[in-house]
């Protein structure tokens, strides 16, 4: 009876130094990237059951959002519907574009730091350390509780001779990217608003976006409070 109970008790303890462990690594592989690296996201299943018709009855834009994590799962099929890439042999996104430019950079503001989503390739890479959050919610402090914040900016310089006219197709290019953060919130379970206020030099600078980049919109994502 002993020696079962010693067995059972070394397995239970086990368990809990592996959770342990494994909760640490989790969470210190994402303070400890230093800005320039980048980390692999999960593969996006795209398997929301939700249809595209529930996905627009429900769709909403709340004022609230807890404190509750974001999965790194779900953050992937949520970056891979805004802008990832849907056709791999032609390198062709989810999210149509002027000249096929795919203009419209997606930042993930979180906690640990913000960072670049790049589609080809289904990873972050750091481009901040700090938590920009606050910046990012400005006029709506309230909303820098949300646990991620997706920043939408354009950059011009993809659109080359057509760059006289940026500014009009890059606002239209984020919004297609936007909507399509709506229907996918919506169809995870997660919350989202999108907004245009946003303390923009600070972000310009953090964001290591010079003049050719135009930041556009926000969205403040997590689960409705």
């Amino acid at each position: 009876m002993n020696i079962k109970r010693t067995t059972i008790l070394a397995a239970m303890a086990l368990l809990a130094v592996v959770v342990v462990a494994s909760t640490y690594f989790a969470t210190t592989s994402v303070e400890n990237v230093a800005v320039g690296d980048t980390r692999q996201l999960p593969t996006p299943t795209k398997s929301a059951k939700m249809t595209l018709m529930e996905s627009l009855q429900k769709r909403h834009s709340p004022k609230e959002f807890s404190t509750k994590e974001v999965s790194e799962a779900d953050l992937a099929e949520l970056l891979w519907a805004a802008c990832g890439i849907n056709r791999p042999e032609s390198k062709k996104i989810t999210a149509p574009s002027a000249i096929n430019a795919q203009d419209i950079n997606v930042y993930v503001c979180t906690k640990d730091g913000a960072w670049l989503y790049i589609a080809d390739g289904n990873m972050l890479k750091k481009v901040s350390d700090k938590d920009l959050r606050l910046s990012i919610a400005k006029g709506q402090e309230a909303m820098a509780s949300a646990p991620v914040f997706l920043v939408l900016a354009s950059d011009h310089t993809k659109f080359g001779k057509l760059s006289d006219r940026a500014d009009v197709m890059g606002a239209i290019d984020s919004g297609y990217v936007s909507q399509n953060i709506c229907l996918a919130c919506t169809a995870l379970g997660l919350a989202t608003r999108p907004r245009m206020s946003m303390d923009k030099e600070t972000l310009a600078k953090e964001l290591q976006l010079d003049e050719n980049h135009s930041l556009l919109l926000n969205h403040p994502v997590g689960y409705e409070k």
